[in-house]
């Protein structure tokens, strides 16, 4: 028997796309996120779940409160899940970045490369790992909901899949997404990937 864990990522915001975030401060949904909210709660009550954590910033809380009004459960902060730490590069526009040599090494390379003054790949990889483990030992044969970033769950997904961070562009992780994987004691795999909840 194993635990199945459904890797959420949060819902819009109107920097989307647009702004590279990271750990900002007061970054929340927009009407559009806030709706794609309720879908995911509407999709995740489906699942059963048995608890509900989330990343600590704004945009990931709003989403789990969403979630957890719909599903009946209170959202457990875990630091595990936050954002990457993008140092120097928080709050910087993607047309700012594009151009710079280290941004564009750290999206071809992400094994080895850290964004200045920031947090690598493999750290925040480590971090989450841990916090995944630690859910399923607290959750034995449970289903449960962590809402996340993209990266940080890409990260997760990668190390199920013994995947290096260099092929982090391959797959996807979409606003308002659901990627799921069991897990059981020494053993993970991944159920599926980026499941959009449009109804």
């Amino acid at each position: 028997m194993a635990t199945t864990i459904f890797l959420v990522r949060h819902a819009e915001h109107e920097l989307l796309g647009r702004v590279l975030c990271g750990r900002m401060p007061g970054v929340s949904l927009g009407d559009a996120g806030r709706q794609q909210a309720l879908r995911l709660g509407h999709r995740l009550q489906q699942e059963g779940l048995t608890a509900l954590y989330t990343s600590p910033l704004a945009r990931a809380r709003e989403t789990a409160a969403v979630v957890g009004q719909q599903c009946g459960l209170a959202a457990d902060i875990a630091t595990e899940f936050n954002e990457i730490d993008f140092g120097r590069w928080t709050g910087a526009s993607f047309d700012r970045l594009d151009p710079d040599p280290t941004w564009q090494r750290w999206n071809a390379e992400r094994s080895s490369v850290r964004p200045p003054d920031g947090e690598s790949m493999a750290e925040a990889q480590a971090r989450a790992v841990v916090g995944v483990r630690r859910i399923e030992a607290r959750h034995p044969e449970a289903s449960v909901a962590i809402v996340s970033h993209a990266d940080v769950i890409k990260s997760v997904l990668a190390w199920c899949l013994s995947l290096s961070m260099d092929f982090h562009a391959r797959f996807e992780v979409g606003p308002a997404s659901v990627s799921a994987m069991a897990m059981w004691g020494t053993g993970a795999k991944v159920l599926w990937m980026n499941e959009a909840v449009t109804t």
